[in-house]
């Protein structure tokens, strides 16, 4: 090629001379989006500048890809590109998910998807596997980002491909969400550091809860919160296993009826209220020890009296029915 290239300088390139990254973390490219971008770029050109870098006899990008696309579907003779110094392969990742995390919120499984090639090139470059904050310190993604990233790479296969085409759709009509494998898989893992023999039929428990989920039976993602908290009473409340376990395993299966929030009702939820009721008479014990010891009785709010006599009330006629 010809043209002088100058490292950082904007330059009109032929789009047929750029390639894409194939290192680039994005996988979907939703048809109704590029779609709306084709018909701006048609109308208004391309107004953000490509990012690329010299490779061979040509450029390869940086960032930019959905903008090439349309270019040559539109076939623009020429494009706005940055040219840059060519970055080492660590670089060249990280580059672009820097750029994106200013910018927009790529899916967690694209992030993903290239997370762990990222670990690989920090560990080659500085000679130890980056730890938790110094991977996010390099991609600009928070640590909570990056666990929810990892939870989707330890999927099974076939529940990735799920994820995948259920990305490939406009988000308004996707049901087998990010948010629902996170949240499941969140819910999993409780599960089994507190019964660890679930392990060997997770496959089977995930197929279950896809079933209940897709049929309406788990109506929400955030359902998966209470089956965590069935788990964990075993631990915390001093709920037993065996009864737990049974609770679960009707959960745990596509054709029994019961919900997770029928489970959670019909186990635990009790003592997770007397708890937190405990807490409540504990802080307001608390108060009421402050006030007799300050002796600021005489300023209690009449309203706040009301309340307290009422309460007495209701103590009394608890308390008859438990003695």
């Amino acid at each position: 090629m010809s043209e002088k290239r100058v490292p950082g300088k904007l330059r009109q390139i032929p789009p047929q001379h750029i390639t894409r990254n194939p290192d680039n973390p994005r996988l979907i490219f939703r048809q109704q989006e590029m779609e709306s971008l084709l018909v701006s770029i048609d109308k208004h050109g391309i107004q953000v500048p490509l990012s690329v870098y010299e490779e061979g006899d040509g450029y390869q990008l940086i960032d930019g890809e959905r903008r090439w696309r349309c270019a040559l579907k539109l076939n623009l003779s020429t494009v706005p590109a940055l040219v840059q110094e060519k970055p080492s392969p660590l670089e060249n990742l990280l580059l672009m998910y820097n750029i994106h995390a200013l910018r927009e919120q790529w899916d967690y499984y694209t992030i993903a998807s290239k997370l762990t090639r990222v670990i690989e090139l920090f560990e080659e470059e500085y000679g130890h596997a980056p730890n938790e904050i110094e991977l996010s310190e390099a991609t600009g993604l928070s640590r909570g980002q990056i666990r929810r990233c990892r939870l989707l790479l330890d999927l099974p296969d076939r529940f990735k491909e799920m994820l995948l085409k259920e990305l490939e759709l406009p988000k308004a009509q996707q049901k087998l969400s990010e948010d629902f494998f996170i949240e499941m898989e969140r819910s999993l893992k409780t599960i089994t550091k507190r019964i660890p023999e679930y392990e060997s039929s997770l496959d089977d428990i995930r197929n279950a809860l896809v079933t209940k989920f897709r049929s309406g039976m788990i109506p929400a993602v955030t359902d998966f919160r209470q089956l965590s908290k069935i788990a964990t009473a075993v631990d915390n409340l001093g709920i037993a296993q065996k009864s737990t376990k049974k609770t679960l395993d009707r959960i745990f299966d596509s054709k029994d009826p019961i919900t997770i929030r029928e489970g959670y009702q019909n186990t635990v939820e009790f003592e997770y209220d007397e708890k937190k009721a405990k807490r409540h008479v504990e802080s307001l014990s608390d108060f009421f020890d402050e006030v007799l010891i300050d002796d600021h009785i005489t300023e209690l709010d009449e309203e706040f009296i009301r309340l307290l006599r009422n309460l007495h009330k209701r103590l009394g006629q608890l308390l008859r029915r438990v003695e």
